[in-house]
């Protein structure tokens, strides 16, 4: 009887374990999106993967981040204020978890300068670069750019984190380069990516 007992009891902890890690998940989760939509750069400082953040330079990491959002150029606000996010398979890879999130998260560009026919045609395909999507809309009335687009983000738990949440945020071209230095092939293979 206590050998029959004995693998019930390890599957309940194992979901019980399960279940904890991904609602923790999910309120970082939520954490690192309300910092993007306010706008707190400390806050996405403090959410984002520390190696990360350590190879760019903290003040450079918060100065990239002030110019993506507003700009000589344009200024990009998010509009969905609640997203629904889609969590891949919570993955344990050589001592460190991992998770892909995704979601729906379409942005407004409002440009400065006046866009004519030509120049908008033209930062309309570095918008679809620079998000990766083909689904942007210019709106002349207003000189912007409605750009929907699917965010990913990569959840990291680790000895580095404290075995806590944090997250490289892949539609940052710069957080997108960097990963390719953090996530070795193996861990990229895996999740994915």
């Amino acid at each position: 009887m206590k050998f029959k007992i004995f693998p019930v009891l390890l599957l309940l902890v194992s979901c019980f374990s399960f279940s904890q890690t991904l609602e923790k998940l999910k309120v970082e989760t939520k954490k690192i999106y309300d910092a993007n939509y306010t706008m707190d750069f400390d806050a996405i400082t403090s959410l984002t993967y520390p190696k990360l953040v350590e190879q760019i330079g903290k003040s450079k990491f918060i100065d990239k981040l002030d110019q993506d959002y507003q700009n000589e150029n344009y200024r990009m606000r998010l509009q969905l204020v609640t997203p629904v996010f889609q969590y891949g398979e919570i993955r344990k890879i050589a001592g460190a978890t991992y998770c892909v999130i995704s979601y729906k998260n379409p942005v407004r560009y409002f440009f400065e300068p006046k866009l004519d026919a030509n120049s908008s045609l033209i930062e309309a395909n570095k918008l679809r670069e620079k998000d990766q999507t083909k689904d942007v809309t210019f709106e002349p009335k207003r000189n912007s750019f409605n750009v929907r687009r699917i965010t990913k983000l990569i959840a990291i738990a680790d000895a580095t984190t404290g075995n806590e949440w944090k997250f490289i945020n892949m539609d940052d071209i710069e957080q997108r380069l960097q990963s390719k230095n953090i996530l070795d092939e193996t861990v990229k293979k895996q999740l994915g990516l």
